[in-house]
């Protein structure tokens, strides 16, 4: 059966059967967890099948925030703290193998907690590059102060997510960091020349253009559409994302619900797939909400549902064997158990 292009949250830590009713009857393409919906892990595991089991999808993706630092939905007692995306840049200051091994590293062990929950997509990395006197939303979510910092852990970021069986999205394309608004609050607007935003911003992503999911920015860039902000901007999708930046994969707005965005949901729904938008994101679990943004999209299909598909694909049938216990150890030494459990 087919689905409907949208991912859509729920209330609690437990489905409810009016919850179950609606996404049976709408089918969306996947689902997305906060903290709301966790508590331990036998009660994720459970929430994950019953999310599946109410649109008979076995291989649906459950999408979470799981970064680290001050963005991670899974914490102790049940789950280790993870350093933000900075601390890795800060490792090794001679050696960037280091880096990047560990980063790799971080990331498979968070593929590792993710995947025992049923859970199969992760919305890292983020590659945005900061910039200074910028809002501080991205802060030291970011990988470093450079593309090539933030490009290179990344990638091994997104590589340690894929090895074990957990898809990457980059997020927030084509880049947050000279934002001086935070888009959950307010509507950004950046005047940067284009070449700029060419040289800096856009480089991450061209970098990980191969991925198999992004994340649009709630972003306004002058110099692309001064209208609209990208998740909105048909302009920005096809010049920029899909021209500049290169990137072919499932694109997913960022939250529908964030406050940067204008109109009721039902046309921030619309707006967001006819400007080039494969799926939207609604997160709160508010069912008023939800009702509101399905009434305002479309069964996927053509180029999106190809791009769904050939994400889904690149789900490891079989991960990266994980030496649970080796992995801890070497990656407590690096960070001297700064983030040890």
């Amino acid at each position: 059966m087919s689905s409907t292009a949208c991912i859509l949250g729920c209330s609690g830590p437990v489905l409810t059967e009016r919850e179950a009713d609606f996404f049976r009857d709408v089918r969306p393409w996947g689902f997305v967890l906060f903290k709301r919906n966790v508590e331990t892990p036998d009660q994720v595991r459970a929430l994950t099948s019953a999310l599946r089991e109410a649109i008979d999808r076995p291989d649906a993706p459950i999408l979470i925030d799981q970064e680290g630092g001050r963005v991670q939905r899974l914490g102790p007692p049940h789950w280790r703290r993870y350093p933000p995306g900075r601390a890795y840049g800060t490792l090794g200051a001679n050696d960037p193998l280091v880096r990047r091994e560990i980063a790799r590293l971080g990331a498979r062990l968070i593929a590792h907690d993710l995947l025992s929950l049923g859970i199969n997509v992760d919305a890292v990395p983020v590659l945005d590059v900061p910039q200074k006197g910028a809002h501080d939303i991205i802060g030291d979510r970011a990988y470093g102060e450079t593309v090539a910092e933030i490009a290179t852990l990344g990638r091994a970021a997104a590589e340690g997510l894929i090895a074990g069986g957990v898809l990457p999205i980059i997020k927030h394309m084509p880049g947050h960091g000279r934002a001086m608004a935070d888009s959950h609050q307010d509507l950004p607007v950046v005047d940067a020349a284009y070449e700029d935003l060419d040289a800096v911003d856009f480089e991450p992503f061209r970098v990980l253009s191969d991925m198999p999911m992004a994340m649009t920015a709630h972003v306004v860039f002058n110099a692309i559409d001064d209208r609209h902000p990208v998740t909105t901007s048909r302009k920005a999708i096809r010049k920029v994302l899909r021209g500049a930046i290169g990137f072919d994969g499932l694109l997913m707005t960022d939250d529908l619900s964030m406050k940067a965005l204008s109109g009721d949901f039902t046309e921030r729904a619309r707006a967001a797939l006819a400007a080039g938008c494969d799926i939207v994101l609604h997160c709160n679990g508010s069912m008023t909400e939800m009702e509101a943004v399905v009434a305002g999209v479309k069964t996927l299909s053509g180029a999106s549902k190809k791009r769904a598909e050939a994400a889904l694909s690149r789900l490891s049938r079989s991960v990266e064997p994980l030496d649970v216990a080796d992995a801890v150890a070497r990656f407590d030494a690096a960070f001297e158990g700064r983030f040890a459990a």
